[in-house]
Formats: C-alpha cells, sequence, structure tokens
C-alpha cells in the first residue's frame, strides 16, 4: 500500500520539490496551502508525473483549523506517513532588533513556530500508534546564525529549532523520524525568489546564495532514508 506526504505550506519551490521527489518513490501527495488556485497549478504538475495527488485548503496561521485539516486529509486518503513543513513566500518584512515590536514577531510565531507544533500534535499521536513516521521541517539559517535584519524570523526560527532537537530525542526508539532542514539562501522558482528579483529596492544589503529546490527534495529524502540526524542544513548568506 502506498504511504501519504502531506506537505504543509505548498508552493512552487520547495514544496513542489518534496513532492516530487517523494512522489517518484510511491509516495500519495498530499497538498496544503491556503490559495486553491495555486494548488491546482501544482496538482496538475504532479498529476502530469503520474503522481497521485490530492489538495486541501488552509491557512497556517489558523491553528484551531489545522488538527481538523489532518482529520479531512487521513478521512479522505488514509494516514499520514510523512509531514513536510515549509510555508511558501514571504507575506511579511523582516523586522530588525531595534524595530522589534510584538506587532512584527507575532506573524513569524503564528506560522514559524506555533503552526508547526500544532501539527506535530495532529499527527504524531497516529504515528506513535503505528511505530513509524516522519516529521520534516524546511528552517532558515536566522535561526542557527543571528541576523540583525531578520530578528523576527530567527526568534521565530531558534524556538522552533529547539522544540525539534527536544522532540528527536523523546521519540528516539520509538520509530518517528523528526528532522530539520536549514537553509541559508534563497530557493529558485519560489515565491520569495519572484518577489526578491522583482524588488528594485536593496532590502537586505546582501546577495543571497540560489539554491535549487530539487537539492533541498533530494537531501530531504536522504534524512528520511537514512533517520541518522536531526538537523542537516544548505548554503549560506552571501556578501
Amino acid at each position: 500500500m502506498s504511504k501519504t506526504i502531506a506537505v504543509f505550506g505548498a508552493g512552487t519551490g520547495l514544496g513542489l520539490a518534496v513532492a516530487q521527489r517523494f512522489g517518484r518513490e510511491g509516495f500519495r501527495v498530499a497538498l496544503v496551502s491556503r490559495n486553491q488556485s495555486k494548488l491546482d497549478g501544482l496538482a496538475d504538475t504532479l498529476k502530469a508525473e503520474s503522481i497521485e495527488t490530492h489538495t486541501f485548503t488552509l491557512d497556517l496561521a489558523d491553528h484551531a483549523r489545522i488538527a481538523e485539516t489532518v482529520a479531512t486529509i487521513q478521512e479522505a486518503i488514509g494516514p499520514i506517513d510523512v509531514t513536510e513543513y515549509s510555508p511558501a513566500g514571504i507575506t511579511e518584512r523582516p523586522v530588525g532588533a531595534l524595530d522589534l515590536d510584538l506587532e512584527g514577531l507575532q506573524p513569524q510565531l503564528d506560522v514559524r513556530l506555533l503552526a508547526p507544533i500544532s501539527l506535530v500534535r495532529a499527527v504524531l499521536p497516529g504515528m506513535l500508534e503505528r511505530g513509524d513516521g516522519a516529521l520534516l521541517f524546511g528552517l532558515g539559517i536566522a535561526g542557527t546564525t543571528p541576523v540583525p535584519f531578520m530578528s523576527n524570523v530567527g526568534i521565530a526560527f531558534a524556538g522552533f529549532r529547539n522544540y525539534l532537537y527536544t522532540l528527536n530525542s523523546v521519540l528516539s526508539g520509538k520509530g518517528v523520524y523528526v528532522g530539520g532542514l536549514t537553509i541559508g539562501g534563497l530557493i529558485e522558482l519560489s515565491e520569495a525568489q519572484r518577489k526578491y528579483d522583482a524588488s528594485t529596492v536593496d532590502t537586505i544589503g546582501i546577495k543571497p546564495e540560489r539554491i535549487w529546490p530539487a537539492d533541498l527534495a533530494d537531501r530531504f529524502w536522504d534524512m528520511y532514508i537514512k533517520r541518522d540526524r536531526v538537523e542537516d542544513a544548505v548554503g549560506s548568506f552571501g556578501s
């Protein structure tokens, strides 16, 4: 029987590449995003590659609906064997340390810390009951290397990274793998890359490294298969 990967925050960059990579290995795919028209386009691409694909709409900042969406996925296509969480795009601007306030921090906490914790709580009981599963997360380099102009982003990623390590520790030996991929660069083909390239104003003062999503998806697959590390990293900030 085919396994299922649910991609939360699916977009045209990393989310699609992960779906393609796992789909080539026989996984059925559940794509989750707040924009149905975008989901339809992603699903068409995957179905053209003979990958069984289902779509589900969810605003990841609506934490109360995460468990409901997980239940809907499982009722529609069966147990979720793997989750991959990497919200697509940048809907709020990074805030520097001197300008940081709760208004600038809360959107990042909602999507990069509170939502993935809610997701874990929704999918983990079933994985533990089956004695098998994997929770994969895309992280930003600001969570490991403090970046002054991304203070709000870094705080959220650093908090979740701490949770990821502790979760991996307590789940050791229970059949459920937890892994994070820290990404230091701009993901090609992503919404964030298109926004960055379309901007005429240099808002960050650096030239970020360009990373192909297929390379990241391969890294996620390797982490999933080997289960030998809690965290991996790709790229670094340019200058």
